[in-house]
C-alpha cells in the first residue's frame, strides 16, 4: 500500500492507449520509475491499429470505464453498488447537474473504484470528457483531482466557457504545457492564474542518444496525425517548390488521418509522386531512427479554422533531441523551444514559399545545420528532461512547496 507521502494516483483520459498520445505514456512510465502507483482509467477503448511499444512497459493495469448506451437499471444498479463504499455518494450528487449522462455513470464508477483502491488523487490529460469525469468522481469520491490542459481542449471553437470554469474551480491545480498556453489562459480565467502551473512534457533522454550527423542524406521528415492544424499540405507545396531550387531532397510524412487522401490527391496533382512519400505509422522505436536519419525535420503546424492548434509537438521535441535540424511554424509555444537560427528555423504559418526557403537552408548550409542541432539538444537537455519535469508535476500532486512534502488535499 503506498505511504501517506506518495499516494496512489489514477490517470483519467479518454482512450487508452492511443497512437499519437506518447507524452502520456512516458509521463506514467517516469512515475513508475520513481516506484510510484498509478492506476489508468480510459473513458473509450483504443480505436488505433498501431500502438506505440513503450505501452508495453506500463506497468499500471487498466479500467475501461462503460463506453457504451447505459440503461435506467444498470445506472441505479451502479449507483447502489457505489453508495456501499461511498455512503454520502447521494447528497454529492448534486454536483452532476447538467453534466452528461454517460460520464455521470462512468463518473460514479471511477470514484467507486478510487475509494476501494485507495487511490489518493485523480489526474486528468485533457480539459474536455476525462476531467469532467474526473471532476465529478473526485467529488464523489472525496480526493481532489488535477489535470493538464493541451491544445484543442482549449482553443477549439467548440470550447464552453462556462464548463472551462468549473473544472478549473473545482481543480486542486491546473498543468499546462507551454507558457503560451499559460499566458493565454490566465487571461482567459484570470480568477484561477494562482492554480495554473506551466510543466512541460518530457522525454526519456536515455532513449534519445544525441547523434551527430555523419552522413548528410537530403531526407526531409515529418511526423504526426494526418489532421489540419499539422500542416502537411503546406509542406507538400514547400516539396513543389523546392524541387526547382534544390531538387536533390527526398520527403517522407509518417503518420495517418483523415486527410490522408487529401494529401495523396495534392502529391499527384503536383508530380511529386517521386518526390513526397507518406509512410503511413510506425511504431516509435522505428520513427525514432527515421528521425536520426533524416537531414531535417519538418513540422508546419497551423492554426485550424475552428482553432485546433498543436500546443507542443512531442516529435518536435524528439528531433531536437536526436540531433536532427528542425524547421516549424510560430504557432503556440514552439517559438518558445524553436529559436530562429539557434535551436532551429522558424517560418510563418501557412507560407509554403517560407517553407520552402528555410528547408533549403538546412540542406544546403552544414555549418547551419550543425549549430542549431548542437544548441538544440543543450535546450532539451535543460528543459525537457522526463524525471525532472514528472518531478515537478509530484509536487503539483502532493502540493509540495520549499522542500516540504504535504498530503494531498480536497479543494471545496
Amino acid at each position: 500500500m503506498p505511504t501517506p507521502q506518495t499516494p496512489k494516483i489514477g490517470y483519467v483520459v479518454k482512450r487508452y492507449p492511443r497512437y499519437s498520445e506518447t507524452f502520456i505514456v512516458n509521463e506514467i512510465l517516469a512515475h513508475e520509475a520513481t516506484g510510484m502507483e498509478i492506476e489508468i482509467f480510459s473513458l473509450r477503448p483504443p480505436s488505433d491499429t498501431h500502438f506505440q511499444d513503450a505501452i508495453s512497459r506500463v506497468q499500471a493495469p487498466v479500467h475501461y470505464l462503460n463506453t457504451q448506451g447505459v440503461r435506467i437499471p444498470e445506472f441505479w444498479t451502479a449507483l447502489e453498488k457505489a453508495a456501499k463504499v461511498l455512503p454520502d455518494i447521494w447528497s454529492q450528487l448534486k454536483q452532476a447537474k447538467g453534466e452528461i449522462p454517460v460520464e455521470i455513470f462512468q463518473a460514479i464508477t471511477l470514484a467507486k473504484l478510487a475509494r476501494e483502491k485507495e487511490l489518493g488523487g485523480l489526474h486528468a490529460h485533457f480539459a474536455t470528457s476525462s476531467t469532467a469525469v474526473a471532476r465529478l468522481a473526485a467529488h464523489l469520491a472525496g480526493i481532489p483531482f488535477t489535470f493538464t490542459a493541451h491544445a484543442k481542449d482549449i482553443f477549439h471553437e467548440s470550447i464552453e466557457l462556462a464548463e472551462l470554469d468549473k473544472k478549473f474551480k473545482d481543480a486542486q491545480a491546473i498543468v499546462t504545457v507551454s507558457d503560451f498556453n499559460l499566458k493565454y489562459l490566465n487571461q482567459l480565467l484570470p480568477q484561477h492564474k494562482k492554480k495554473v502551473v506551466r510543466i512541460y512534457n518530457g522525454l526519456d533522454l536515455n532513449r534519445f542518444q544525441f547523434k551527430p550527423e555523419s552522413s548528410k542524406t537530403n531526407k526531409i521528415i515529418s511526423v504526426g496525425r494526418m489532421v489540419e492544424k499539422k500542416g502537411f499540405i503546406y509542406l507538400i507545396r514547400a516539396c513543389e517548390i523546392l524541387t526547382r531550387i534544390y531538387p536533390d531532397f527526398h520527403c517522407q510524412i509518417i503518420g495517418s488521418g483523415p486527410e490522408e487522401k487529401r494529401l495523396r490527391s495534392e502529391i499527384t496533382r503536383l508530380g511529386l509522386e517521386k518526390k513526397v512519400e507518406l509512410a503511413g505509422p510506425l511504431p516509435q522505436a522505428q520513427v525514432i531512427q527515421q528521425l536520426k536519419a533524416a537531414t531535417v525535420f519538418a513540422a508546419p503546424c497551423i492554426v485550424g479554422e475552428d482553432g485546433n492548434r498543436d500546443g507542443l509537438p512531442t516529435v518536435l521535441l524528439e528531433a531536437m533531441a536526436v540531433g536532427t535540424a528542425c524547421v516549424s511554424t510560430d504557432v503556440t509555444g514552439i517559438p518558445e523551444i524553436l529559436k530562429h537560427e539557434e535551436t532551429g528555423l522558424l517560418a510563418p504559418q501557412h507560407d509554403s514559399a517560407a517553407l520552402a526557403s528555410e528547408l533549403e537552408k538546412l540542406l544546403r548550409q552544414d555549418a547551419l545545420r550543425k549549430k542549431i542541432t548542437v544548441q538544440a539538444r543543450a535546450m532539451i537537455e535543460s528543459q525537457f528532461d522526463i524525471h525532472t519535469n514528472t518531478q515537478q508535476l509530484r509536487d503539483v500532486f502532493f502540493q509540495r512547496s520549499n522542500n516540504k512534502s504535504q498530503l494531498l488535499r480536497k479543494v471545496s
